[in-house]
């Protein structure tokens, strides 16, 4: 596929790196002719230097051609403005990363009146993710499919944990609650379990579930934490603003910190039902007055990732009983090495939105991506397919009939709004929306890829 990336900040370069490791045709756009001239000499991409509003640019980098133009620059408009110049001259879709909570309310319009395919808002997804996460304290990561209706959590077993030294396949005779068990990460390996799989104490298990299960099973392994009542924010930005008003608004004490005085009382204004004090969220005086030690939840949200890393390991040294850090350009392995657990990247968020919708272009109409996350470092995926024929050859075939390739397994079914959690004797059907989780390395498309 022919793409076109305006912009390669943070965002566009994690898209450059994924979209050229998949195959496409990618060609980049820069102001900047040094990261031009990087990403060139890294990745199998044509680079471009200059306005990627441009029409002559845009001429020049071929988008008559594209089937896509993503617009990632730090702009909002300007990246309205590329989708728009880019679909007048003939791209097919076009995606423009949206950041200002003032357009938030023009995103229809966006899409309707002005042609683009898909608004992204990184920041504001990255709230929703810790928002989910506060919801269940309990769990590394959450993500969610079908709507909010499925979860997939990240939990670490300890030493006492019931799951270690089980096999797989015993689970759902010695627990009530509905899970199913999808990849696990142990040291530097990652595996997708069969059902002969033995856990392990100090394994990180992802696992999908409806929500009423996810509670139920924490608490029958007896590490269920109540939802998060008093969070206290480092970091009143943007992703700070969304967060706090998600929180406040769904009755949570919410305290936030901003160092900036004009934004502070920026925020006090937006954030009727939050307070917000104006200080150094990294100052350690600053966190134990405004009441660090006496949080269910601490977030750090400023715009340096070591002082999220450095305040987010001291108020877990307090004893807050959950702590998310907000980190863009360290890894989470190195991040698990030092003791953070949650760590969340706004870039990383916006990269599986726009690869989903990549994905979901790919397909060949049997069925079509709705939702992608990337897991452990980007070595497993978790894809949401709509089925949407009738006629594909595994229709109506019982699964235990259709063999699945190495390192894929189908997490989840759900049809109209009953979830099935599959076993050899279920078929899928058309309308169904399936979970797989898979090694990445299959970069599925296409629902019928997962088959032999």
């Amino acid at each position: 596929m022919n793409i076109v990336i305006v912009g390669d900040g943070k965002v566009g370069a994690a898209l450059t790196e994924h979209l050229s490791k998949e195959g496409h045709d990618v060609v980049v756009i820069d102001k900047d002719p040094r990261v031009v001239e990087a990403m060139a000499n890294t990745y199998d991409v044509m680079g471009l230097c200059g306005n990627g509003a441009s029409y002559s640019v845009q001429k020049e980098a071929g988008v008559e051609k594209a089937r896509l133009l993503i617009a990632a620059t730090s702009s909002d408009e300007l990246n309205i403005l590329c989708c728009l110049v880019a679909k007048k001259i003939g791209a097919r879709h076009t995606i423009a990363r949206v950041r200002n909570p003032e357009y938030a309310q023009q995103l229809h319009f966006f899409r309707e009146e002005l042609g683009l395919s898909l608004v992204v808002n990184p920041e504001f997804a990255a709230a929703n993710e810790i928002a989910r996460i506060l919801r269940f304290p309990t769990a590394i990561n959450m993500e969610s499919f079908a709507g909010d209706r499925v979860d997939l959590a990240e939990i670490k077993i300890g030493a006492n944990n019931p799951l270690a030294g089980l096999c797989v396949r015993d689970i759902p005779t010695l627990f009530k609650a509905r899970v199913l068990l999808c990849a696990v990460q142990r040291g530097e390996q990652v595996y997708i379990p069969n059902g002969s799989f033995q856990l392990e104490a100090g394994d990180r298990i992802h696992f999908t579930s409806k929500r009423s299960d996810m509670a139920a099973f924490m608490k029958e392994l007896g590490i269920y934490k109540h939802p998060t009542k008093h969070v206290l924010i480092a970091g009143g930005g943007k992703m700070g603003y969304y967060l706090a008003r998600q929180l406040s608004e769904t009755g949570h004490r919410v305290k936030v910190i901003e160092i900036n005085e004009t934004r502070a009382e920026q925020l006090a204004d937006l954030l009727p039902h939050a307070d917000v004090v104006c200080g150094d969220g990294s100052d350690r005086a600053v966190l134990l007055e405004q009441g660090l030690d006496n949080q269910d939840a601490f977030v750090a949200l400023t715009t340096i990732d070591e002082e999220n890393i450095i305040t987010t390991m001291y108020a877990a040294a307090l004893g807050v009983g959950k702590t998310v850090a907000k980190v863009n350009r360290v890894s989470h392995d190195i991040l698990h090495s030092i003791g953070i657990d949650t760590a969340v990247s706004s870039k990383t968020i916006a990269a599986n939105q726009i690869l989903g919708y990549v994905r979901a272009l790919e397909n060949s109409g049997s069925s079509s991506v709705q939702t992608l996350y990337k897991l452990v470092d980007d070595r497993v995926e978790a894809l949401e397919f709509r089925i949407v024929s009738d006629k594909a050859f595994y229709i109506g075939r019982a699964l235990k009939d259709l063999e699945l390739k190495d390192d894929v397994i189908i997490g989840c079914i759900i049809r109209k709004g009953k979830f099935i959690y599959p076993r050899g004797d279920d078929m899928i059907e058309a309308g169904d929306n399936v979970i797989v989780i898979s090694a990445a390395r299959h970069g599925f498309t296409d629902f019928e890829k997962i088959f032999r």
